[in-house]
């Protein structure tokens, strides 16, 4: 046996053909380095096209067109308006009755208008002192108790730590007021009408 005879044999028996799913895979390693073949798929002949008139072609064409733009115009003049909220919604009977409900005021002179003016203009000035004064007793208040703290701090430990707890009794506080309606003496309140849907399995 030739030389030539000898390695084609040796490599016809390394030649090992595998199927994988809907491939076939040729390879003579053992290594996935492989030759791959897809199966013949069976062509399927062209639907043939109708032939059509390109008047027809060309109406339908400008029909979408004009779909489309009207569509565009639509949304354009649309576009200032917000979504309507049917709680803020005023119902058409009060609006009808608008002229009925209107109050109908005597205008303000001169010398009242400059008043109110003035009036409000004070009581914006004694706010903002009354702001302003309430704030500097709380920093007064808050730098006395650091500067206390810090003192009892130095002086025993443990007593700064009890300091320091939340006591949630400091400021009891007890709310009993009035109801609408004053309460029915032996009076049991509806459980509500319901059907019961339960399922029982027998």
């Amino acid at each position: 046996m030739s030389l030539l005879n000898l390695c084609v044999s040796n490599l016809l028996q390394r030649l090992a053909v595998s199927a994988q799913g809907s491939q076939r895979c040729i390879t003579t390693a053992t290594s996935p380095l492989l030759f791959r073949a897809t199966q013949v798929v069976c062509a399927e002949p062209l639907k043939k096209k109708k032939k059509m008139d390109p008047q027809v072609i060309r109406q339908r064409e400008e029909k979408r067109k004009r779909k489309i733009e009207k569509a565009i115009r639509k949304l354009e003049k649309n576009a200032s308006q917000l979504k309507p909220i049917d709680e803020i919604d005023v119902p058409l009977s009060l609006l009808q009755e608008k002229e009925i409900r209107s109050r109908k005021t005597s205008p303000i002179s001169e010398e009242e208008e400059s008043y109110r003016f003035n009036l409000l203009k004070q009581w914006g000035h004694y706010k903002q002192q009354q702001c302003v004064s309430e704030a500097f007793m709380i920093d007064s208040i808050q730098e006395s108790m650091n500067r206390a703290l810090e003192e009892l701090h130095k002086e025993s430990e443990d007593l700064w730590l009890e300091a320091i707890q939340i006591d949630p009794f400091l400021i009891p506080f007890h709310a009993k007021g009035p109801v609408k309606t004053p309460p029915i003496k032996d009076y049991v309140a509806p459980d509500g009408e319901y059907i019961n849907e339960t399922k029982v399995w027998e």
